[in-house]
Order: C-alpha cells, then sequence, then structure tokens
C-alpha cells in the first residue's frame, strides 16, 4: 500500500504524463504509450502494478481464469488478452492447454516472465493487435479501454474485432464513469485526470462496439471472476439511479457493488 507521500507523488507523476498523452497527436500517441507507461513504472516504483501479488489477488487471478475457460467452448482455444498487465490471467489462461496471446504497449512489468510455450507476448502501439485475423476465440480485457485516448479505442475495437473468429467473443470490463474516477486521480480530483482518458456508460461502450460489427451483448455484475449474467436493463437503470446522486453517494453508497461494466460482446457468424 503506498503512503500519503508516495501517492501523491504516482499522482502528480501520472497525470504529466497522461496530460502528454492527451494532448499528443494520432502519430505521436503511437510510440507514446509505450514510453510513458514505461516511464511511469520506471518513476513510481511504488506503483501498486508493481507491488508482490497476494494470495488474495493469486485466488481472483484462478477465479477469472476458471470463469474465461467455461467461456471457451473448443477443446484447445485461442485466447487473446489486451492490457494484460503483469500478464498473470493470461500465464494461468495457458494451463488450460490454449494458445495465448497477451497485447500490451508495455513490457516493463512483464520483462521477469519465463513464459511457457503456448504463451506469446506482443507489444502493441496503443491500437494493433497483430495476431492473424480469425484466429481468437476468446478475447479479454480488464482496466483497458479507460486507458485509451477514445480514438484510439475505436481503432483497438476494430482489430480485435478483426482477431476473432466469426462467433468469437470479447469480454470487456471496465469501470463506469458514474462511480468515478478510478484512476490515482480519484483522491484529489472529481473527473479522472490520470492514464484513464476515458471512462465509459453501458450504452457509450455498447454503441463503440456495434460501430465496429458486434452483434450481441450479454451484462454481468460481480468481481474478479464471479459473475452473473443480468439483463441489460438492470446495468442501465442502476447508472440512471447513480447519475442522480451526489457524487460521495455513488462513490461509497451499495450502488458502487453494482456499478462498473462487464461487458460480453459477440461477433455474428458468417
Amino acid at each position: 500500500m503506498q503512503t500519503t507521500s508516495q501517492l501523491r507523488e504516482h499522482y502528480e507523476i501520472e497525470r504529466q504524463l497522461a496530460d502528454r498523452l492527451r494532448s499528443a497527436s494520432k502519430d505521436e500517441r503511437k510510440t507514446l504509450y509505450t514510453s510513458l507507461y514505461d516511464e511511469l513504472f520506471k518513476r513510481v516504483p511504488h506503483h501498486p502494478q508493481l507491488s508482490k501479488r497476494t494470495e488474495k489477488t493469486t485466488k481472483a487471478t484462478q477465479r477469472q481464469a476458471r470463469f474465461l475457460g467455461k467461456l471457451c467452448k473448443q477443446r484447445k482455444p485461442v485466447f487473446l488478452e489486451v492490457g494484460p498487465g503483469d500478464c498473470a490471467i493470461s500465464l494461468e489462461m495457458a494451463k488450460y492447454d490454449a494458445q495465448v496471446y497477451a497485447v500490451d504497449v508495455s513490457n516493463e512489468i512483464t520483462n521477469h516472465i519465463a513464459p511457457p510455450r503456448n504463451f506469446s507476448l506482443i507489444l502493441s502501439d496503443g491500437c494493433s493487435v497483430d495476431v492473424p485475423k480469425e484466429s481468437v476465440d476468446l478475447a479479454f480485457s480488464n482496466q483497458l479501454m479507460e486507458h485509451l485516448h477514445p480514438d484510439d479505442a475505436i481503432a483497438q475495437l476494430h482489430n480485435i474485432y478483426s482477431a476473432l473468429k466469426p462467433g468469437g467473443k470479447y469480454f470487456i470490463v471496465t469501470p463506469s464513469r458514474f462511480s468515478g474516477p478510478h484512476d490515482v486521480s480519484q483522491h484529489f480530483d472529481d473527473v479522472a485526470t490520470g492514464f484513464h482518458l476515458h471512462e465509459y456508460s453501458l450504452d457509450e461502450l455498447m454503441e463503440e462496439c456495434r460501430n465496429v460489427g458486434f452483434s450481441k451483448f450479454t451484462t454481468y455484475i460481480g468481481k474478479d471472476g464471479s459473475y452473473l449474467s443480468v439483463p441489460i436493463w438492470v446495468v442501465r437503470f442502476t447508472e440512471k439511479i447513480a447519475g442522480h446522486l451526489p457524487k460521495k453517494w455513488r462513490k461509497f453508497s451499495p450502488l458502487r457493488l453494482l456499478l462498473g461494466i462487464r461487458l460480453m460482446a459477440e461477433r455474428g457468424m458468417l
């Protein structure tokens, strides 16, 4: 856990770097995602993502992998994780006899990994997903979409859609803006000013997915692999209620347990 002074340091560095990303052109962003995240992890050695994994986080990873494994109907599925962080879930999925692709903008966290043969780490410019087209059965991202410039998020969605086989699925976990901000700026600001460049509502994210070709959607509530499928209107209704509440109530009320987007988008069959 970061101390108060470490939290302030983390916030100031991340906000400075995020401002550079927000104001960058499309061409500049192709290299900035990698360089800025590498710089963040080097300048903030106490960043939570660099801390040692605990028994609690390990169990959550195992639950998440079990859930994802159940979504893969194939005997030897092809699994893609975009923005894998420390690659814990991707490495866990590799135990399920899956071909695993982990696509990230930085290898600063993962450069110590000795991966199995069925695991490939692929560096991205923030939009690219350099895996064979129509090869992936299940794609997954957790706390990724909000880190992308909105224009890059659309381009990346196109590339993930292209990577999926007909009938393939993309499971997206991202925080709802109605209970945000969720990056380090939550301790200092009313809206996200760190590396969460855009936090979404459910309808906004579904619309982006439809625009690239996804045609079927399922929503879930829950956390870390313990998920329950619910009708889309349940999540919409929860966001609508939260949108009319004072921020402090949205942040600490039981509604926060229901907020957060867990969306399954499916590519149609040919």
